[in-house]
């Protein structure tokens, strides 16, 4: 399923996952409220509510995987989980409008950027893991935490990587600058026609890809509060580094070395890719199938820097999410809470679906394929994506202005600058 987020609108970024990892602090979980909604004592009657339904919104590919863990669940307790398939390109506010009525569903499955729009909204309920939430990856914990308390439970994570083809470049590089001096090679050589390529959109070019470069020069988003959350009051993006950044968008331009090329859209880069035309491709993990398929025998390489620091992508984490209106929410957290977060539901969402879980002994299983470890070994140096609701006043501003940018048509330092200054207002930073 290939999906866009519709709370924060990175282009060409997919909610279908893959493993990625990060090394960020810990959550501590007994930060969640004293109204956090907390897994059943054993024995609990679960259909004393007298509702002996619960209702989730899943889309059509992530459905099939959930079968047999709502069997499972309605064996033990006789509740049967009703599950609503939905389009995930409305669903989030479809979610947001009907919750308050009471007409919307118990539980909901989404990306863990949907959480600061949902918490905003009061359409969803923190929960806890307790001892739990130590088997999942501390990456996806993070990501699926708001203001302190945890809200989802993860099931899987998502990043980018560089692809490349072994029949024409034969070992991994480690600077970007590495990497289109290997790809001009091989288009002097008459090998390939694309030192490069990433898909770019037309009016918004793709900060979501591009970010790992712009991370490894120093530049982010939002600073972080003092228990590692993203801070909205303190947009860090039009910062020093940030303009460097800008100036390289112009350097690898389509007036400059054209490594980046604003023609190129993510479905001309794929097809060059998969036609042999280019020995790099900045992708994630759901286009190595096709690539595979087309006989390349494709690389995973670690994500190349432009400057000094590590390069960081982003990385999603899928969940479960607890309506606060759920007609039924002991049911309704027992079913996330204790059945969703097993290695058995996990396992089946990775083989259904193809997403590498959260939980890691699920994923240990899911690493012996080397290309689900590889992309797990990247993310671990990722970033989450900013969940606060700040984030959607950012991704149209900062996509414009790296397309500007690439097409030649700006000073780095003065639309950089403006660029910032227009998202600050927007949010009031």
């Amino acid at each position: 399923m290939k999906v866009q987020d519709a709370l924060t609108t990175p282009i060409n970024r997919r909610v279908f996952t893959i493993g990625a990892f990060s090394a960020v602090a810990a959550v501590a979980l007994s930060a969640c409220g004293a109204n956090s909604t907390a897994s059943s004592p054993e024995g609990t009657d679960l259909t004393a509510s007298g509702a002996a339904t619960i209702t989730m919104w899943v889309d059509a590919e992530r459905a099939p995987a959930l079968k047999d863990i709502t069997a499972k669940f309605k064996e033990d307790t006789g509740i049967e989980v009703k599950l609503v398939v939905k389009d995930f390109a409305a669903v989030r506010d479809d979610f947001i409008t009907q919750v308050p009525t009471g007409k919307g569903p118990d539980l909901i499955v989404g990306p863990h950027d949907w959480v600061g729009k949902f918490v905003q909204n009061g359409v969803i309920s923190p929960l806890q893991l307790g001892d739990k939430a130590a088997g999942f990856q501390e990456s996806a914990i993070k990501a699926m935490t708001y203001n302190g308390s945890l809200y989802g439970v993860p099931y899987a994570t998502e990043n980018i990587a560089l692809l490349r083809n072994t029949g024409l470049v034969a070992t991994a590089a480690a600077t970007f600058d590495e990497v289109l001096a290997n790809g001009q090679k091989t288009v002097d050589e008459g090998k390939a026609k694309f030192a490069f390529l990433v898909g770019l959109d037309p009016k918004q070019a793709d900060p979501y890809h591009l970010y790992p470069l712009q991370t490894s020069m120093g530049s982010s988003v939002f600073g972080l509060t003092a228990d590692g959350g993203y801070d909205p009051k303190n947009l860090v993006l039009g910062e020093a580094a940030g303009i460097e950044f800008a100036k390289k968008l112009v350097a690898w331009g389509d007036t400059g070395t054209k490594a980046l090329n604003s023609n190129i859209t993510g479905d001309i880069a794929k097809e060059k890719f998969l036609a042999g035309e280019s020995a790099y491709y900045l992708t994630g993990p759901w286009n190595v199938p096709d690539a595979e398929a087309k006989g390349i025998k494709v690389a995973i390489d670690p994500l190349p820097t432009a400057g000094d620091q590590e390069a960081r992508p982003f990385i999603g984490v899928n969940g479960f999410f607890i309506s606060a209106k759920s007609a039924n929410a002991l049911a309704a957290n027992e079913f996330v809470t204790n059945y969703l977060s097993t290695e058995a539901a996990q396992d089946s969402m990775f083989t259904a679906g193809g997403r590498p879980p959260a939980l890691k002994s699920s994923f240990e299983k899911a690493a012996k394929d080397p290309i689900v470890a590889a992309f797990g070994k990247i993310g671990q140096d990722g970033v989450p994506m900013p969940a606060i609701p700040e984030m959607s006043a950012v991704w149209a501003d900062w996509g414009a202005t790296e397309l500007a940018l690439i097409k030649g048509n700006a000073d780095p330092a003065t639309e950089w600058a403006k660029m910032a200054a227009s998202i600050k207002a927007k949010i009031g930073a």
